[in-house]
């Protein structure tokens, strides 16, 4: 009987119904020719959006993997550079969605003219799994952008407006990342601790700037005003990580979404990127900056497209078409406190040495007997 299972295991299948072509090539159904008035580019703008819906379904399979690898209290570190390949992989998506944008505009405003009276009130603001993607990867629901005033989630079945309530409450990307930040150890190490050399040396790196600035034989009173303001000082942006309090306020003004402690470890991995321990969660953090930068391109392009297609008309859903999704691209971050770090780095030179001691456990180290 095991022998007859097993063989069926491996029994053979054909190409066409392992892909189930008939129900994917069936699913193209112009409405255009439906109505009598046929509009070849609309087998375009229907396969164009099937696609974007694939690749958003792929998108949710890698990240709810990847929440699963961050969903034990320690974190195995052989799932870190699984964790960063498919990280990866999603950045690589994304940019075939950019480049999916420049097919579309094969399609010129005349053609879409053709057949865009057949749509209404179909939006791509309806798009599910989209709304997944966005709430897998963390996108706060109080800095989303209404469309029409009404809340993101209301055009969407009772049950799909639970399963997007479930996403925040077991936990979203940033919610991983930050609870994994937080766990980061070497912060405080034997007589070492980090913030109070950090300190230090912001004072330090401050003071010479400065001085080299008031000092400027070719700035004018006004040059040397504007770049000591462009400089700043610990008593500035500096505090947001100096001062455990002032954080905390920011964070209660919406203006940084991390916990303190997140924040402490991330610049901490920053600054110290080229310790080997730090390679890779210093890649980590880097590819999801990169996965920000990347759907803020898709949002831009995404809103230029609608630009040039139908200027200042109305979307098919209703919404203010280019402008709110110009806003989107402005406005929907999802890992906007990293980008942040860049403000609390100092130059290599002005770095803090390291105890030998915490070198090398920063290190590959191998003893042989």
């Amino acid at each position: 009987m095991k022998k007859q299972a097993d063989s069926n295991k491996y029994s053979t299948i054909h190409y066409h119904s392992y892909l189930a072509l008939d129900k994917i090539l069936d699913a193209q159904n112009l409405r255009s020719e439906a109505i009598g008035e046929p509009a070849h580019e609309e087998m375009l703008f229907i396969i164009t959006h099937q696609a974007y819906e694939l690749w958003f379904k792929q998108i949710v399979h890698e990240v709810e993997s990847i929440l699963k690898m961050f969903g034990d209290e320690q974190v195995d570190e052989h799932s870190v550079g699984t964790v960063i390949s498919r990280i990866e992989r999603i950045e690589k998506i994304m940019d075939l969605l950019i480049k999916q944008i420049e097919v579309m505009e094969t399609m010129t405003p005349l053609d879409f003219l053709d057949f865009r009276n057949y749509l209404f009130p179909a939006s791509g603001f309806q798009s599910f799994q989209f709304r997944m993607v966005e709430s897998l990867l963390g996108l706060p629901e109080k800095e989303r952008i209404t469309y029409n005033n009404h809340h993101y989630a209301a055009f969407f079945p009772k049950e799909q407006q639970e399963q997007l309530d479930a996403i925040y409450a077991n936990g979203t990307l940033f919610d991983a990342v930050e609870k994994w930040l937080e766990r980061t150890p070497f912060i405080q190490f034997g007589e070492f601790a980090f913030l109070e050399s950090y300190e230090v040396a912001v004072d330090k790196m401050v003071r010479k700037e400065q001085e080299a600035i008031k000092n400027s034989s070719y700035l004018s009173e006004d040059e040397i005003k504007m770049r000591l303001k462009m400089l700043g000082s610990k008593d500035t942006y500096f505090q947001s990580v100096l001062d455990k309090d002032i954080h905390s306020k920011l964070k209660s003004e919406g203006k940084l979404r991390f916990s303190y402690e997140a924040t402490v470890a991330a610049l901490f991995i920053n600054l110290y990127r080229d310790e080997p321990i730090l390679h890779l969660p210093f890649k980590l953090l880097s590819k999801l900056m990169e996965i920000d930068g990347k759907f803020t391109t898709w949002r831009y392009r995404h809103a230029q497209m609608v630009l040039r297609m139908l200027g200042k008309k109305i979307g098919t859903g209703g919404s203010s078409g280019h402008d709110y999704l110009n806003e989107t691209a402005l406005k929907h971050k999802f890992f906007g406190d990293l980008h942040n770090i860049s403000t609390l780095l100092i130059p290599r030179s002005e770095l803090p040495e390291l105890p030998n001691n915490l070198k090398r456990e920063l290190s590959f180290s191998f003893t042989s007997k």
